[in-house]
């Protein structure tokens, strides 16, 4: 498939535009009528949050697709296990497919492809995006192999209109407005990015979305290069209009604002979507309605709370990135390095480190 025109792109702009305008506009009128009313329901005050988050994660698509536009993507080719990273992406995701009500049921082949690993995860977390956003039914994934030529196909099926309303009459029915959003184009985008061909289908009610993958691993396929090697390459160019982790989501736990303003100012240039909270109990009503990418924490907030809320988070992901920050001295170590799994810095080493850090605890996981 071909990368986009720019009329192509022109109408991404377009779309950005309304997907920002059209939530903040909802906002801006619960905000004039608390003007005038100098009261706000509890029922106003969720369609308020709903529709800030709705401009927010509007903007974050937004940087997404821009960075894949940039042209300045230098994609490595690694040997990536498809299977074991689509697993990871869905274990960490439970908690929000469980609060939304949907079941994703699961039929996997092992599957190892040449890929890079960082866009793959974002290709993978893009399709659950869009498929939990649009579903009215269970999410049905099925990975398998084509006999001849050989590729690897990653399917998703769903319901994007709700079950009652499905006909049997035949009728070609419009697809439904959220089914073309821009959660689609970045996941459209991001697929011809890494050279991956998205077949989308609809049929009475149903989506079926097929990626195609080329690159197979063949059995006498030579090591890949040193992850951890790769890294320190890419953290060496690391500059003002480099955006490695756009996308990536990090909360930051603090009830000190000067260290969380510091943690914000360390990595603002990565392109992260940044969330903060100043306590383990607002962390863990966070992490309840859906997980970030990283957690990074205040030892002095290390309690037998915040184990519980590791401990909860490690069962439902098991490789997510934890980072302790320390006020006083203590050297940066990986979390391959520690006993419990949780990387560590020391609060003078959070601009010129904190940023490495991340990139190789986030690109580690299968």
């Amino acid at each position: 498939m071909p990368e986009p025109t720019p009329v192509q792109w022109a109408d991404i702009v377009q779309q950005l535009g309304a997907e920002i305008a059209g939530p903040l506009s909802a906002a801006l009128e619960q905000i004039q009528n608390l003007a005038t009313t100098g009261q706000i329901d509890r029922r106003g005050l969720r369609l308020l949050r709903r529709s800030v988050d709705d401009a927010r994660t509007a903007g974050m698509l937004g940087q997404q697709l821009a960075r894949l536009a940039s042209g300045r993507l230098r994609l490595s080719r690694e040997r990536q296990h498809l299977t074991q990273m689509l697993r990871s992406v869905l274990a960490q995701r439970s908690r929000e497919t469980q609060a939304r009500g949907v079941q994703v049921r699961q039929a996997l082949k092992p599957v190892e492809i040449w890929a890079d690993g960082a866009l793959l995860f974002a290709l993978l977390n893009a399709l659950m995006d869009w498929a939990l956003a649009n579903t009215h039914s269970s999410v049905d994934l099925r990975l398998d192999l084509t006999p001849w030529p050989a590729k690897a196909r990653l399917s998703c099926r769903f319901a994007h209109r709700s079950l009652e309303l499905l006909s049997d009459d035949g009728e070609v029915h419009p697809a439904a407005p959220g089914l073309d959003s821009l959660a689609w184009r970045l996941l459209e985008q991001t697929a011809i990015t890494l050279g991956v061909l998205p077949l989308r289908e609809q049929e009475a009610g149903i989506t079926l979305l097929t990626l195609e993958f080329n690159q197979l691993v063949p059995d006498e396929a030579p090591p890949p290069d040193s992850t951890l090697s790769r890294l320190e390459a890419e953290a060496e160019r690391l500059g003002g209009n480099s955006r490695p982790l756009a996308g990536c989501q990090l909360l930051i736990v603090s009830p000190n604002r000067e260290l969380r303003a510091e943690a914000q100012a360390a990595v603002r240039h990565m392109g992260m979507l940044i969330d903060t909270v100043g306590s383990v109990a607002e962390a863990e009503q966070f992490c309840r309605e859906g997980l970030p990418h990283a957690l990074l924490f205040d030892a002095a907030l290390m309690s037998d709370a915040m184990l519980q809320l590791i401990d909860g988070v490690n069962r439902d992901a098991p490789d997510f990135t934890f980072v302790e920050m320390f006020d006083g001295e203590h050297r940066t170590q990986l979390s391959t390095a520690t006993n419990d799994g949780v990387a560590r810095i020391s609060r003078r080493h959070l601009p010129d480190a904190l940023p490495a850090l991340l990139m190789f605890e986030l690109a580690k996981r299968p």
